[in-house]
C-alpha cells in the first residue's frame, strides 16, 4: 500500500486536493489497497479552504513512510511559504527520497517547494498567472509556465488547479499502469493525458466549439487518419466548402490549421516522454514522415523535435 500524503494550510484551493484525492480513490476502486490516502496540516484538525469549506487534516508528525507527497496550492501558499515547520517537513521528505520516491505539487504550491529550495536548477512549472512573480521570486528555478505538468526526477509539479488530476493519473500510471489510469480517467470522465509536455492552453480545449466538439474529439483519436476537409466534413454531414466556411467563423482556424495544431500537440507531449523514436511519433501522430512533423513544430512552437529531446531530460 502506498501513502499518499495531502499537505495543506489555511485558504488552500479546495480543488487542488480534492481533485488528485478523487483520482486515487477511483484507483483503488479498480486496484483495492494500492493507496492509503490522508491529508496533513501544521496543526492537526479541520483546515479552512478558500471556499470556506473545511477539509480535517492530521498534524505533520514525521516524513517517514510517506510514499508521495502532494503540496496543495491557493491563496495561502504565501503565508504557508513562509513556515519554517513546512519548510522543514519538506526537506525531510525530500532527504528520504530513495525510500518516499516522490515529491509534488498543485498549482501555486510550487511556492512551497521553491521556498525550501527543492527546486534550484530543476525545471518546474505552476498556474500561469502566477508567472511573473514566480520568475521573480525564484530564478535559480527554471520555470516552465505551458505546461500542465513537470517531472524533475523525483519532484513533479503541476498547473493551476485541475491539472492537479493529470498529475495524479500520471502518478497513477507510474504505479499501476497506463491501462488503469485510462480506466480512472473514464471514470472521472476526463481525458487521459498522460504526456505532461502538453500545454496548459490545451489545442483541443481552445478549440472545442459547441458544433464540432465531437468531430474535434475525433481528430484527437484518429490522427493516423488523412483528416483532409473533405474527410472531416462528411461526418459533420456538410458541404467540404460550406463546413470550411462555417469551421472558421466558430473556431477561428481552418480545418486544416487545427489538425496540424492538434498533431503538434500529439508529437511534442510524446517526443517528451522519450518513449518512441522521432520516426515512430512522426507516424503515430500522422505526419507521415519526421521531416514533415520537424517543419510543423517549427511553424507551431519554434521547435524541433531534438529540443524537445534534450528539454525532457531534467
Amino acid at each position: 500500500m502506498r501513502r499518499v500524503t495531502f499537505l495543506v494550510f489555511p485558504d488552500f484551493q479546495l480543488l487542488d486536493a480534492a481533485g488528485p484525492i478523487a483520482a486515487f480513490e477511483v484507483a483503488n476502486g479498480f486496484e483495492p489497497g494500492a493507496y492509503r490516502i490522508e491529508v496533513r496540516a501544521e496543526r492537526a484538525g479541520p483546515v479552512r479552504s478558500s471556499a470556506g469549506i473545511m477539509l480535517s487534516a492530521l498534524g505533520l508528525g514525521r516524513a517517514q513512510g510517506i510514499h508521495t507527497l502532494i503540496v496543495a496550492g491557493g491563496d495561502g501558499i504565501d503565508r504557508a511559504a513562509q513556515s519554517n515547520r513546512l519548510k522543514r517537513f519538506v526537506r525531510a521528505y525530500a532527504k528520504n527520497a530513495k525510500v518516499t520516491p516522490r515529491l509534488a505539487s498543485v498549482c501555486s504550491g510550487t511556492y512551497l517547494l521553491a521556498r525550501a529550495g527543492l527546486l534550484d536548477g530543476k525545471r518546474a512549472t505552476t498556474h500561469w498567472c502566477r508567472t511573473r512573480d514566480f520568475r521573480l521570486r525564484f530564478p535559480r528555478v527554471q520555470l516552465e509556465p505551458d505546461k500542465i505538468y513537470v517531472r524533475a526526477g523525483n519532484i513533479w509539479s503541476s498547473a493551476g488547479i485541475t491539472a492537479g488530476v493529470d498529475l495524479a493519473l500520471a502518478l497513477i500510471t507510474e504505479d499501476l499502469g497506463e491501462r488503469l489510469a485510462r480506466r480512472v480517467a473514464r471514470q472521472l470522465v476526463v481525458y487521459y493525458r498522460r504526456p505532461g509536455g502538453q500545454s496548459q492552453f490545451s489545442s483541443l480545449l481552445e478549440l472545442e466549439s459547441g458544433r464540432f466538439e465531437s468531430l474535434l474529439d475525433y481528430v484527437r483519436t484518429h490522427l493516423t487518419e488523412p483528416l483532409t476537409v473533405t474527410d472531416l466534413a462528411r461526418r459533420v454531414g456538410m458541404s467540404p466548402r460550406n463546413f470550411s466556411r462555417v469551421f472558421l467563423a466558430e473556431v477561428g482556424q481552418t480545418p486544416a490549421k487545427a489538425v496540424e495544431r492538434v498533431r503538434v500537440e500529439a508529437a511534442q507531449a510524446a517526443l517528451e516522454t522519450r518513449t518512441s523514436s522521432v520516426a515512430e511519433v512522426a507516424a503515430r501522430s500522422g505526419f507521415g514522415d519526421s521531416e514533415r512533423m520537424r517543419r510543423a513544430l517549427g511553424r507551431c512552437c519554434g521547435t524541433s523535435p531534438s529540443s524537445l529531446r534534450r528539454r525532457s531530460t531534467g
